[in-house]
């Protein structure tokens, strides 16, 4: 089944019991997109956000934002900015580990981008530890049963197209402790298979360690598409799979959300009109997900579904 079809088939008979935009405070004249997932640390509720103008492209900044009321959300003032874009965060052994895509330019064009991160015990304190591959985004981490840690990467270009027919592969690894990430251990993890078919692309956004010893994995899956003037359109969606450690195999790929099941709204570029970029799931006490999404490039949303893991086991 094309994903397409796949699509049409998600959108006739998907169950989202909640949808919502997440308003931000602090930040007027900004837009706060493709964020982070929520996380507690110390008793309170935060998320790291990319902020940035609705005019402007590849010029934002990462800012810390605490929960102040349902889908409410307000800049923690004097936190620290980082120059960078869509944050993400793990829980290592009792520390915040952030990572995000610094973008470079040389006269004044973007000429290529890395994944940088940060770790600490102390949100207004993270340090700088780590680089990725040159032009390699969606780099993702997870903590283990054995304390290890697992590492997915997310190559993408036209050696990667030629060989593989899609756009992007996602690898993985398993490294002893922090310390070890470095952009060649993650350039070098072996690619899992089948995920992606000819033309689509995609990657883990978060990743999550079941109690049955697999990965539960939230992503993004993509695809190019027309609009009704012919324009070209960049379609993400959101996704989940299950991936094995030991066999290495990846399996029950499903669509949990797009664009259509978000609140209406404005798009930062026509082309991504049709674009929900995932951050994750955080788990609710009714035993359902809250997803969160950037949507459209300058807004974000939340969806409650079904936990998309069921039969593979509980988040630990």
């Amino acid at each position: 089944m094309s994903l397409l079809e796949r699509r049409a088939a998600f959108e006739l008979n998907k169950h989202i019991y909640e949808s919502a935009l997440l308003a931000f405070r602090g930040v007027d004249g900004f837009d706060v997109y493709n964020c982070s997932i929520p996380f507690q640390w110390n008793g309170k509720r935060f998320l790291f956000g990319r902020v940035e103008r609705r005019e402007e492209w590849a010029r934002s900044w990462v800012r810390l934002f605490e929960e102040t009321g349902k889908d409410e959300w307000t800049l923690v003032p004097d936190s620290m900015i980082y120059t960078l874009e869509d944050p993400f965060v793990s829980i290592i052994n009792h520390e915040v580990v952030l990572g995000g895509t610094s973008v470079q330019y040389e006269a004044g064009k973007v000429s290529t981008y890395f994944g940088y991160f940060f770790r600490g015990p102390d949100l207004q304190d993270l340090r700088y530890f780590a680089t990725g591959p040159r032009k390699m985004k969606d780099i993702r981490l997870v903590q283990l049963a054995d304390g290890r840690i697992g590492v997915f990467s997310r190559p993408r270009g036209e050696e990667v197209k030629g060989k593989y027919g899609s756009e992007s592969m996602i690898g993985f690894t398993v490294i002893n402790s922090l310390d070890e990430l470095t952009s060649e251990t993650i350039a070098q993890a072996p690619y899992i298979s089948d995920i992606f078919g000819h033309g689509e692309w995609g990657g883990v956004n978060q990743a999550y360690l079941l109690d049955s010893g697999n990965i539960g994995i939230i992503g993004h899956i993509c695809y190019r598409d027309r609009d009704e003037d012919g324009g070209e359109l960049k379609v993400y969606m959101n996704m989940s799979l299950v991936f094995d450690p030991q066999t290495r195999l990846a399996k029950d790929l499903r669509l949990i959300g797009t664009r259509t099941c978000y609140p209406p709204g404005p798009a930062k570029k026509p082309n991504l009109a049709d674009c929900a970029f995932t951050s994750g799931i955080v788990m609710r006490a009714d035993g359902k997900a809250d997803l969160y999404s950037g949507i459209g490039d300058c807004q974000t949303g939340r969806l409650t579904i079904d936990y998309p893991f069921a039969g593979h086991g509980k988040i630990v």
